[in-house]
């Protein structure tokens, strides 16, 4: 699986994110070990709490666990990576919590593990822990016969599409996905030979390049929103100057904007709108089918759990019942029979977890199967959508450039006309 890590603070922000159930389908509070509080909120507000008695700024680690998303991969297989992961970083018996989400068919966990060490009162040092959890997460795609993503395979970057999380909100405002904003940049981008062709190639895909406040190459889309190129396209700054050139000569963010705002017509913002509107009611039935399957499968859970959970309070009283009590207990203790009754006990415990991890188990990939069928329909028309918004930004492209040489043959006839009256 692949895992992807921080050092942070923010614990607040952090635990409000994790259990952010607008975003993700089901959000389940797998584990919390090692703090007095029993919810995620409190646990890491310990954490900080504790941090303030050392100088360190960044108290918690914070890991992604993302499994591919064609796999059913049980709680241990999550468990199992969590336990490697603490063990290579020296995190072993440090309080942590680990939190599934699950949205779109996938699911995916993330680990958050204290870094201060309570008895020394000193945070503990993670050097290297990207390469370590490349290779952990290696070593996970090979142990589980998963086929190996060529980041892994070659050990270069991870997948060209990785987004931060400001890239992911930013498109999510403008209702599109930031892969297709993503690979619209790094399709121009490989297509272009210099300044003028990527020019052209974004613009048929309906962005505009720019000249940003710190003199960077920016693009802007038909509405004026900005985005950083260089992020955007995954390239260093260094690397698409040497490839660009200076972007002195490119109009400034603003003057893009006041272009914009002159040149697209109310047809055309009509044209926008109306092309948001129809997907937006398209996608309403599908997302109304979504809600109803995820308030359904987390009943579902519901009602596993409940049941489990008295099954094992009636089992866990069961097994307690064989103790005999008074001085037949003392005879029993003597005799080494209550040690075989204990034994005998935390084995048939032990036994009744694993059945319950592989019933909630079997529920869950169930249900994600079920979802992913629904996600099937969601991604095509999401594909048809993506195509409609191309040939748009191709139709206002081509308008847009029609006006500007209308603009350009206007003022070439106005200065012929004055050279012909003097």
């Amino acid at each position: 699986m692949i895992l992807v890590a921080s050092q942070r603070s923010g614990a607040s922000a952090l635990s409000d994110h994790l259990m952010n159930q607008i975003d993700n389908e089901i959000v389940t509070v797998a584990e919390i070990t090692g703090f007095v509080a029993d919810d995620l909120h409190g646990a890491l507000q310990e954490s900080y709490a504790i941090s303030k008695g050392t100088r360190c700024k960044q108290y918690l680690f914070s890991v992604s666990l993302n499994p591919p998303a064609d796999q059913d991969v049980s709680e241990q297989i999550f468990f199992d990576a969590a336990d490697r992961i603490e063990a290579k970083l020296g995190l072993s018996g440090q309080p942590r919590a680990l939190v599934f989400h699950e949205k779109e068919g996938r699911r995916h966990a993330h680990l958050v593990v204290s870094r201060i060490d309570a008895e020394t009162m000193k945070a503990i040092n993670l050097p290297h822990f990207k390469t370590k959890l490349r290779d952990i997460s290696r070593e996970l795609f090979l142990a589980h016969g998963w086929s190996l993503p060529d980041g892994l395979a070659t050990y270069n970057n991870a997948s060209p599409l990785n987004f931060t999380l400001e890239q992911w909100q930013m498109s999510k405002r403008q209702g599109l996905d930031p892969r297709e904003i993503k690979q619209t940049f790094q399709h121009a981008w490989e297509q272009s030979d210099g300044l003028t062709a990527l020019k052209h190639a974004l613009e048929d895909r309906g962005f505009f390049l720019a000249r940003g406040d710190r003199r960077g190459f920016v693009a802007l889309d038909v509405v004026g929103t900005v985005y950083s190129f260089a992020k955007w396209v995954g390239i260093k700054t260094k690397d698409i100057n040497a490839k660009l050139g200076s972007p002195e000569h490119l109009p400034t963010v603003e003057a893009t904007r006041g272009s914009l705002r002159s040149k697209v017509s109310g047809q055309m913002r009509t044209y926008i709108h109306q092309v948001k509107a129809r997907h937006a009611d398209q996608l309403a039935p599908i997302y109304a089918e979504r809600n109803t399957m995820a308030q359904a499968h987390r009943d579902e859970r519901k009602v596993l759990q409940a049941g489990q959970t008295k099954r094992w309070a009636e089992e866990t009283a069961a097994r307690q019942a064989r103790f005999t009590k008074g001085l037949r207990g003392v005879w029993d203790w003597i005799r080494g029979k209550k040690a075989e009754l204990e034994d005998r006990n935390v084995k048939e415990a032990l036994a009744c977890v694993k059945r319950d991890q592989a019933q909630r188990d079997t529920l869950i990939t169930t249900q994600l199967r079920e979802r992913r069928i629904l996600q099937e329909r969601l991604s095509t028309l999401r594909a048809k959508q993506a195509e409609d918004r191309k040939i748009l930004a191709r139709d206002i492209a081509s308008s847009l450039r029609r006006l500007e040489q209308q603009h350009q043959e206007h003022s070439r006839s106005r200065r012929r006309g004055v050279a012909l009256e003097r």
